[in-house]
C-alpha cells in the first residue's frame, strides 16, 4: 500500500501482511492508550447507540451488537438489507477522520460504529463490497477497548486463513482488491473480554 501524498505515509512503510490478491495494512499502536482510553469512554457514552433487526428466515433477530451510522449529509448506506442515514459528524468523530484522512491521503465520508459489548456480540461473515463503496472499496478501521479475533478466509472457502488480535488504539486498512476475494468475521467468544468500540470509515462514491 503506498500513500505518496501524505506526510505520514511512513506509517505504513512496513504494516503491510502478505495475503494474495488483497491490501491490508496493520497497525497495533495507531493512538497512544491515553488518547485510546478518551475516545472510548466519550464515543461510548455519547453515541446514540441503535440495535436494528435482521429478518432470517421469517424471523426478526436483532443484531448481536450495538451500532450507529454517521457521515456526511449525502454519505446514505446500505447493507445486510438496512439502509443507514447518517447522523452527522460529532466533534470527536470529525477530529478522528480528520487524523485517519491525513495519514491515508484519501477522502472518507462515513463511519459506522460497532459496539461489542460483551464476547457473544458478533459480526458474522461478510465482505464490505456494497455497490456504493466503488471497485475498490477502502475501509479503516480502529479498534478501541477489548481485544477481539479478526478472522479472513477466502471467498467460497470455509477454512480460516488469517486471524488477527485487535488491539485497543489499533488501525486496520483494507483496500484494493480485497472485499472482492476475502471474507472477515468477529466471531463470539466464551473467553471473558471487554467491551470494544470499532469505527470503520469508509468512502461512499455513489450515495443512494
Amino acid at each position: 500500500m503506498t500513500h505518496v501524498e501524505t506526510p505520514q505515509a511512513g506509517l505504513f512503510d512496513h504494516a503491510g501482511l502478505q495475503l494474495p490478491d488483497a491490501e491490508l495494512s496493520y497497525l497495533p499502536a495507531w493512538i497512544d492508550r491515553a488518547t485510546a482510553d478518551h475516545w472510548l469512554q466519550t464515543l461510548v457514552e455519547q453515541t446514540p447507540w441503535q440495535q436494528p433487526e435482521v429478518l432470517l428466515f421469517g424471523r426478526r433477530h436483532p443484531v448481536p451488537r450495538l451500532l450507529a451510522w454517521y457521515g456526511d449529509s449525502e454519505a446514505s448506506y446500505r447493507y445486510s438489507g438496512m439502509t443507514h442515514q447518517p447522523l452527522p459528524w460529532a466533534p470527536l468523530l470529525a477530529e478522528i477522520r480528520n487524523r485517519l484522512v491525513n495519514a491515508l491521503g484519501q477522502p472518507l465520508n462515513g463511519a459506522l460504529l460497532n459496539y461489542y459489548r460483551d464476547g457473544q456480540d458478533s459480526m458474522g461473515w461478510h465482505s464490505d463490497d456494497e455497490r456504493e463503496l466503488g471497485v475498490e472499496p477502502l475501509v479503516a478501521s480502529l479498534s478501541l477497548g477489548g481485544e477481539r479475533r479478526f478472522d479472513l478466509r477466502r471467498k467460497g472457502h470455509s477454512r480460516i486463513e488469517h486471524s488477527l488480535q485487535l488491539e485497543h488504539g489499533s488501525l486496520l486498512v483494507m483496500s484494493g482488491q480485497t472485499q472482492h476475494h476475502w471474507q472477515h468475521q468477529v466471531a463470539k467468544t466464551r473467553k471473558p473480554c471487554a467491551p470494544r468500540l470499532n469505527l470503520t470509515f469508509r468512502l461512499i462514491r455513489a450515495p443512494l
